[in-house]
């Protein structure tokens, strides 16, 4: 008996998704493969959460193909919800039910589900298990469609922005989460519009803009860009004129105001370009501040790719 073939847990090729006149999502291609975590980022009107509701079958695609644990989302989606886990943006709680019930109304539709109190207990929840939804913090609620998402012992997971809202504690909390999952064989694509969790957590990152893919590979290969370059920033008196510094640093090395007082140095620092930019500072009358030395960060290849900041 020949074994089955490899099938990728989320599959999406040539994905149109249009609002009337407006094109959220235009011919958007990715793949999470099984077992794996997928970032998907993007500005806010990127078309992810878009993407996102397609996978999910909320939405009907316009045009392409997308295929979830090899079904189709939208005409398949009674066989498919058993075995996905849903957390939405924004939490999505009745109001008035309470945390304890309504992780048990969404535990009885599973067949095989995790223990509702084991769970409100890993997720420090059990304190306000009797706390209607609407009287749950920002953070809580969040931790509570979590819950819901994983209680019936999901094979795929989505998750849209699910750390928005909370504490450090409790964000270290859902990475290691994520972690688990994935150790458990288990896939996860995830929205975020924070630069260190994807980094921290996926495997894979898919970058977004204007409803069409404009990198993706994994964190350490979007930021890969020279095997020896670095960055250099500091912070001086803003418009200060750069073109002496660059005539100054070794050939091919960029110079640019990032943005308003904020200096980047690129190229191959060592310490002799660490001591031109000191020197050339003293010339201007002014002193080099929070000066640090990096690689390139995953932050650095959106911002270039998009042209806008991450905001949630």
């Amino acid at each position: 008996m020949s074994p089955k073939p490899h099938r990728p847990a989320v599959e999406v090729s040539g994905l149109v998704k249009r609002y009337g006149a407006k094109t959220a999502v235009n011919g958007l291609d990715l793949v999470l493969e099984q077992g794996s975590v997928l970032a998907l980022l993007g500005p806010n009107g990127a078309g992810k959460t878009t993407t996102v509701e397609v996978c999910e079958g909320f939405r009907a695609a316009d045009a392409g193909q997308v295929r979830v644990l090899g079904l189709d989302p939208w005409r398949d989606g009674d066989r498919l919800r058993p075995r996905v886990g849903v957390m939405p943006q924004g939490g999505g709680g009745y109001p008035g039910i309470r945390a304890d019930e309504m992780l048990r109304l969404v535990a009885a539709c599973a067949a095989n589900p995790l223990d509702p109190a084991w769970l409100l207990e890993v997720l420090g929840l059990d304190g306000v298990g009797r706390t209607t939804y609407k009287r749950l913090s920002g953070g809580q609620q969040q931790r509570l469609s979590l819950a819901c998402a994983l209680v019936g012992r999901p094979e795929l997971v989505f998750l849209d922005e699910p750390t928005a809202g909370m504490d450090p504690q409790a964000r270290r909390l859902v990475w290691d989460l994520v972690a688990a999952l994935r150790a458990d064989g288990v896939s996860v694509l995830l929205t975020t519009h924070l630069m260190d969790e994807a980094e921290a957590l996926a495997d894979h990152v898919v970058i977004v803009d204007s409803g069409q893919v404009v990198a993706q590979g994994s964190p350490s290969e979007l930021t890969a860009h020279s095997a020896d370059e670095q960055q250099l920033r500091f912070r001086a008196k803003p418009g200060l004129d750069t073109s002496l510094l660059i005539a100054a640093l070794p050939e091919g090395m960029g110079v640019r105001e990032t943005v308003r007082g904020a200096y980047l140095v690129e190229g191959k620092v060592d310490p002799q370009v660490v001591s031109t930019v000191t020197s050339w500072c003293a010339q201007q009358g002014v002193l080099a501040e929070e000066l640090t030395v990096a690689k390139r960060s995953l932050e650095d290849v959106f911002l270039e790719l998009t042209g806008r900041e991450l905001r949630s």
